[in-house]
């Protein structure tokens, strides 16, 4: 399921920033007393009570100011007002209502959107002062005393803007398709795959990188299978964004990953692997889905017997942290190798879904450890009891030893491997997690 978008929003110099990293429990956002000096919107995933969403801090909102720099961190906050399912509209209790303020608010009650008002700078417990009853005037409910430097209120904010966003509890629509996100940098050719496999110009083509702005879903069915693809935004390098509207691409490409069954990372076979491939690739392994590497582009490159052994190798070597993925090289000009893309994404989503017998898992813990002996420090050493299984998307599992400790991060990648070797699971990450015998299991 995607995560809910969570957009902080004000003039500039009222303590989004302050909030915005108050809430991620990083210090993310620059803090500075200069207005103007968030100029882009900064996302990071957050959590309030279990669930999470994707906060969004913006440059303050200047209406009627004709400066270069504050028209576009207007036109950057108005795009996630756009894309936000609820705002936060941040006020500040020591300036009073102003004009701006009063601006704002008609812009954030066009949008439609729910908002939520908070007043900034109550640093103090107990009664609100009585300028906070000025901000009754601005018409869109009750405002929220918080201290963003201190964290007064914040959970009362917090509290307030999930009334807003349903709950996640699983009561979504049944559907069985599997959601294939095809993910990776601009221009690498992932709206031509679509169309390619759609066999119409479903998504706008073009060869100017960033064209597809937003997280675009089509359905296909190859008459046994159903699937839905996602096709995503380029992320691109932050230094590189220029564009305004290209600049939001990247959490709808996020959010895409969120929703997702199977990522298809996309290479640009003429430019091989990028930091940023590394980057989205990274992102992808961390959230449990699983992924196929496919190297687009692949009709342009002179081959010889050599040249696809040395790209996997570079692959392997620069995405190490992802050696399960299989790697398919295609086209999507030509359609080379779409159908064994198709057989991969269904062989993956099955691997990410495999469900083990403790017993099983047990036998092949057995004999690891009888083969190589658990690790030892200071004359104490590792005993791992039983293994299990506690769920899927991605594969987990359960190590319950005598401590902790002594379970070194090498000799569980260890048990990995030979559990690999035995059941697969091609093509998705795994999960350990390490427990002392008689400790308390929850969250599985």
């Amino acid at each position: 399921m995607a995560k809910p978008v969570v957009a902080i929003v004000g003039r500039p110099n009222v303590g989004k920033s302050t909030l915005f990293n108050k809430i991620v429990g990083e210090r993310i956002s620059i803090v500075d007393d200069t207005p103007g000096v968030t100029r882009d919107r900064i996302y990071m995933e957050a959590e309030w009570l279990s669930r999470h969403f994707m906060l969004i801090d913006t440059g303050g909102i200047e209406p009627k100011n004709d400066d270069v720099i504050l028209k576009n961190m207007r036109l950057q906050a108005e795009l996630a007002i756009d894309h936000a399912d609820v705002i936060i509209f941040m006020v500040n209790v020591s300036d009073g209502l102003v004009a701006a303020d009063r601006d704002v608010c008609t812009m954030l009650m066009k949008s439609g959107k729910p908002v939520v008002l908070a007043v900034n700078r109550v640093d103090n417990i107990g009664a609100p002062p009585l300028e906070l009853y000025e901000f009754y005037n601005l018409g869109i409910g009750e405002p929220i005393p918080i201290s963003s430097l201190h964290g007064l209120g914040v959970g009362d904010l917090l509290d307030e803007v999930f009334k807003y966003i349903p709950s996640d509890d699983g009561q979504e629509e049944e559907d069985d398709s599997i959601k294939v996100a095809v993910v990776g940098k601009p221009n690498a050719g992932k709206s031509s795959l679509i169309n390619k496999i759609l066999g119409e110009n479903r998504v706008i083509v073009s060869s100017v990188a960033g064209t597809t702005r937003d997280a675009i879903d089509s359905s296909y069915s190859d008459g046994e299978t159903k699937y839905t693809l996602i096709d995503t935004a380029g992320m691109r390098k932050r230094g590189k964004i220029e564009e305004s509207i290209e600049r939001y691409s990247v959490i709808r490409s996020l959010t895409a990953v969120d929703r997702c069954d199977v990522c298809v990372i996309m290479i640009d076979a003429k430019e091989g692997v990028s930091e940023q491939d590394s980057k989205i690739a990274g992102y992808c392994h961390e959230q449990g889905k699983a992924c196929i590497i496919a190297v687009n582009k692949w009709d342009l490159i002179e081959k010889d017997h050599k040249t696809m052994d040395a790209f996997i190798k570079e692959i392997r070597s620069e995405l190490s942290f992802m050696h399960y993925a299989p790697v398919v090289f295609i086209s999507a000009l030509t359609g080379q190798r779409i159908p064994k893309l198709f057989d991969l994404i269904k062989y993956v989503n099955e691997q990410n879904l495999m469900r083990v017998r403790t017993g099983m898992l047990n036998d092949v813990l057995t004999e690891a450890t009888m083969k190589v002996q658990p690790p030892s420090d200071k004359g104490k050493r590792l005993k791992i009891y039983y293994i299990t299984q506690t769920g899927v998307r991605p594969p987990t599992f359960v190590l319950f030893v005598n401590n902790k400790e002594l379970a070194h991060f090498s000799y569980v990648r260890y048990i990995e491997n030979q559990i690999r070797g035995v059941f697969g699971l091609e093509g998705t990450p795994v999960k350990f997690i390490v427990r002392e015998k008689g400790e308390q299991t929850k969250g599985e």
